[in-house]
């Protein structure tokens, strides 16, 4: 199959127009690795490897795009990636360029998540939970966990500023409750209930 004429269809996009009348985008990078030009000759198998190529590029570039807005987990971008429509295997290899190229660092993004959920003031599980969430490999959320601060002055705060009524059974309850659902062990809420109730 001929290339009748290659076509600049965006920047760094190019469309090579085949003699069949088919259409196929490609990006400019592509064009020159492969050496393609109007009259020459395409066989079936370079095709197909132009039209994997060129799906694996454009992931890339999507990818890129969604890196620019916020940092995320290799799965979390994978799974970006294939609901606006890249193919698995294109998704795979734009995840694979992308931490091979230090653009992607799970290890890096569970600590600043980490980080992030424990300034909001919330504890070991919320944040386990979170890494969880993300798809962050376990192995990575040791070291993550080990980045955030000792609970007990959050906790503090916390008691300080939502138990109005230290003697309220009720609203010891509550807060203790609330402490729990940010991610608190029992035992780190019941220590700082002692903090509190008995100075």
């Amino acid at each position: 199959m001929m290339i009748q004429t290659l076509r600049p269809s965006g920047q760094e996009h190019v469309t090579l127009v085949l003699e069949d009348g088919r259409e196929i985008p490609t990006t400019l990078g592509l064009v020159t690795e492969l050496r393609l030009f109007a009259g020459k000759q395409l066989e079936e198998a370079q095709l197909r490897l132009l039209q994997e190529k060129t799906a694996a590029a454009f992931a890339r570039e999507r990818a890129l795009g969604l890196l620019s807005y916020r940092p995320h987990s290799e799965k979390e971008l994978r799974d970006k990636l294939l609901r606006k429509g890249t193919a698995p295997t294109a998704a795979d290899a734009a995840v694979e360029w992308l931490r091979d190229h230090a653009y992607l660092d799970d290890a890096g993004y569970a600590i600043s998540v980490a980080r992030h959920y424990a300034k909001k003031g919330y504890g070991a599980k919320r944040i386990t939970s979170e890494l969880y969430r993300r798809g962050i490999s376990r192995e990575f959320w040791d070291d993550a966990l080990r980045e955030i601060p000792e609970p007990d002055d959050e906790i503090d705060r916390f008691l300080r500023s939502r138990l109005k009524d230290p003697e309220n059974p009720d609203e010891i309850r509550k807060v203790s409750a609330a402490l729990s659902r940010r991610g608190y062990s029992w035992d780190e809420i019941r220590s700082a209930l002692d903090r509190f109730l008995h100075p």
